[in-house]
């Protein structure tokens, strides 16, 4: 059986890949902006990520 991984857990690792491209092409070109708005994409995704899994681990505990 697979684990199953909701929409918030996928959506998190997406924003985290985004962030993480941003962030890299900010550096790249000195954007520090860019840079930044990177850093909160990738941070964003982290803590939506983990609410999915907490919201995982919730419904496999009932």
């Amino acid at each position: 059986m697979r684990p199953m991984v909701n929409k918030d857990q996928v959506a998190g690792m997406v924003k985290q890949v985004k962030g993480s491209v941003k962030k890299a092409a900010g550096k790249a070109t000195g954007n520090r902006r860019i840079e930044a708005e990177g850093s909160a994409d990738k941070i964003a995704g982290k803590l939506q990520k983990t609410y999915g899994d907490v919201k995982d681990r919730v419904r496999k505990a009932l």
